[in-house]
């Protein structure tokens, strides 16, 4: 489930073609102010974003970021052109090298995780409903994709993942398919992790896919999403100004210890 750290409802109404979570309480929380300046370090498709841009005067300023390449893309196209706005490529955990963050921020919005963008994308690799490449990096020119990492990862540094980033409870059993089933073949294709999974693992109570959470474990783990939020909010308390908000939506528990 997705919380934010406020309540609220502003009177700006988010864009008709893209409905973002919690769009009235987000910026009721940042309490945007005219001349003030904010930083959105998860752009996405610029719903949020836009919703302060609207609440913005002429003086204020919108700082976006985002780590992958397709949300800076749609930035570029849809940002750029207002003097208000600039633009930078990369985490959040990155949010004190960018010089204009550096002068003080009156609100930060984080909205953790993976995107429905992302999601319905086969080729990105990180939903098992789609079958596509086992890549899951939310930045695909950085890093290693998730397929690299389960060819060569040992069995136990497969299960540490699991158990700590999906509280997988089979995390050692699956662990141990995966090495067995890579000395055959390599795993490349989220639909092969996926079968391999549910041959493991049988379907509870509840019906959900056997798969679910240890493709959220290494999708956290690929794009080291809890140490980059983690990163992220120290330097956050540093950049804010005195009465400066943030704003954070997160999906889940490891995201809201660390948060809290």
């Amino acid at each position: 489930m997705r919380e934010d750290t406020h309540t609220g409802h502003p009177s700006a109404q988010p864009p008709a073609q893209h409905l973002p979570v919690l769009y009235a309480q987000v910026l009721a929380g940042l309490r945007v102010i005219e001349n003030g300046t904010y930083l959105d370090g998860t752009f996405g498709r610029g719903g949020h974003a836009r919703g302060v841009l609207e609440q913005l005067g002429p003086d204020g300023r919108l700082l976006v970021m985002d780590k992958d390449p397709e949300a800076i893309a749609v930035a570029q196209r849809d940002f750029a052109p207002d003097p208000r706005v600039a633009i930078f490529r990369g985490s959040f955990a990155q949010m004190r090298q960018w010089p204009q963050a550096q002068a003080g921020l009156d609100g930060i919005l984080l909205d953790l995780g993976v995107s429905s963008p992302q999601l319905d994308v086969a080729e990105r690799g990180f939903s098992f409903g789609k079958d596509g490449p086992l890549d899951m990096r939310m930045d695909p020119d950085s890093g290693v994709s998730a397929a690299q990492w389960l060819a060569s990862a040992t069995d136990a540094e497969i299960a540490d993942v699991l158990w700590h980033y999906g509280e997988e409870r089979a995390s050692r059993k699956i662990a141990r398919a995966i090495v067995a089933q890579r000395e055959k073949t390599p795993i490349t294709g989220t639909a092969q992790l996926a079968a391999l999974i549910n041959q493991v693992v049988p379907r509870g109570k509840d019906k959900s896919n056997p798969a679910t959470r240890s493709f959220q474990a290494i999708r956290i783990h690929i794009n080291r999403e809890l140490a980059d939020l983690e990163e992220a909010l120290d330097q956050a308390v540093s950049l804010l100004k005195p009465g400066g908000r943030l704003a954070i939506i997160s999906f889940h528990s490891l995201e809201d210890r660390i948060v809290k």
